[in-house]
């Protein structure tokens, strides 16, 4: 895909007139896709697709156009001039843009992970319908190479490719009734997924014990990585982009005003060198490996666009046009993962959250509710699962005043989004454990 996303690229260069300037962002996949339900294999295939996004500038003007690439040279070609002859139309008429800014420091690279996932994927999939045996188990398996490219008439020329696996299933009781589990990275390891499957298996087994009603109130929480990840999710949209702090738009404002904290042990990076994503945006501008956005619980800096940069007068840092983290990873803390429930002592541990969102924006104040395996414990025993409960709390308190400890080991949760294309983005989360914290129904 590399030589010849280039080649088609050389190709649009030459179809310019002396004031244009072409941009052109490359995306490309060839993933295999496995469905399971009752542990069982429902659904299998496989995707193999590539699209460009072309830019044509000129005059502080720019038009973009996508085109579907199909491996045909001289097909691609013919939508390629196409594509560049109807931008150049359209040129006319759209308006000056006054924060157009793309890369003109030409800083070419090739980077990314590479392929050492199973060359026998039937292995894997007998693996989990395996570890399925005897219980219902549902979920989506998928795996291959994501490509991104970069190119412009400048004569810059970058490319990224990875090579990801990511199991999301879960074991499914009844009702509403479920132990979610994610399994994911860029070697299938047999041991760490049969860990899983028994960590699941356990509370699965535990789930099936009559279900206890807490009243509302405040209690001693662990939450797994995947529940933080709901937490750390909503955090993402708005909470880190230049634009949404000088709007003042951030749900962060009391951290950037100075007026709260986190914990000093918080801390959080765009970690795009141990991540999923390319180390370049679609105007050409390189990310650095790491940008600190929380350290030791104070913020850091933030995520900067090409727009914003322009328009704010700072560097950009190849942030996308949403300026949220695509990569972000967050500091272990000293709790080893088997004491969870020893240093829990007596309080609910809670597997996943859902249907978050704010209560109290600019106090960072969230919402939301248990969902599936949430478990009260007592003196470091599984007791009974805990029936759905909505919590109220702000960011402050949960990783601030109130955080106990995070665990030793981080967890990779990769975006199990696939609509259109797999994604990217993914987190690296530990397990938080909180006291005082506020279930309100």
């Amino acid at each position: 895909m590399q030589s010849y996303f280039f080649e088609l690229s050389d190709f649009a260069e030459s179809l310019l007139a002396a004031s244009e300037v072409v941009l052109l962002a490359f995306s490309g996949e060839e993933s295999s896709f496995v469905r399971f339900n009752r542990s069982a294999v429902r659904q299998a295939g496989a995707v193999e697709q590539r699209a460009l996004a072309l830019h044509l500038i000129a005059d502080r003007r720019r038009v973009t156009t996508h085109v579907t690439v199909s491996g045909d040279e001289s097909l691609d070609r013919e939508r390629i001039r196409r594509a560049v002859e109807a931008s150049r139309e359209r040129l006319g008429i759209v308006p000056e843009d006054p924060f157009l800014h793309y890369a003109t420091e030409i800083r070419s690279t090739e980077s990314g992970h590479p392929n050492r996932l199973p060359e026998d994927e039937g292995q894997v999939v007998e693996s989990i319908v395996k570890a399925g045996k005897g219980r219902d188990l549902v979920g989506i398996y998928m795996a291959g190479g994501i490509h991104r490219g970069f190119a412009n008439s400048l004569g810059q020329r970058n490319w990224f490719s990875t090579y990801s696996h990511h199991f999301d299933w879960s074991f499914y009781l009844d009702g509403d009734k479920a132990v979610k589990c994610a399994y994911a990275g860029f070697v299938w390891n047999p041991a760490e997924f049969e860990e899983k499957v028994a960590r699941a298996a356990a509370e699965l087994e535990a789930l099936r014990r009559p279900a206890r009603t807490l009243k509302p109130g405040r209690y001693r929480v662990y939450l797994e990585p995947q529940a933080l990840e709901e937490v750390v999710g909503l955090l993402r949209w708005g909470g880190f982009g230049l634009t949404a702090h000088r709007t003042r738009r951030t749900p962060l404002l009391r951290m950037i005003a100075g007026d709260a904290a986190l914990d000093p042990s918080v801390g959080m990076v765009e970690d795009t060198a141990a991540g999923h994503t390319a180390n370049f945006d679609d105007a050409g501008f390189i990310k650095p490996d790491r940008i600190t956005l929380i350290d030791r619980g104070k913020f850091g800096d933030p995520l900067v666009s090409a727009r914003a940069a322009s328009e704010y007068g700072v560097p950009a840092n190849g942030a996308g046009r949403r300026e949220s983290p695509e990569s972000l990873s967050m500091a272990g803390g000293s709790i080893p993962r088997r004491d969870v429930l020893t240093a829990l002592g007596t309080g609910i541990f809670v597997n996943n959250l859902w249907y978050l969102n704010y209560s109290d924006r600019d106090a960072c104040r969230m919402t939301g509710m248990t969902r599936f395996a949430a478990f009260w414990v007592e003196n470091g025993e599984v007791q009974a699962p805990v029936n759905v409960m909505r919590f109220d709390e702000t960011l402050y308190r949960m990783l601030g005043e109130n955080l106990v400890g995070l665990t030793r080991e981080v967890e990779l949760l990769p975006d199990s989004n696939s609509y259109g294309s797999r994604s990217t983005r993914s987190v690296r989360l530990p397990g938080a454990l909180i006291d005082d914290f506020a279930l309100t129904l």
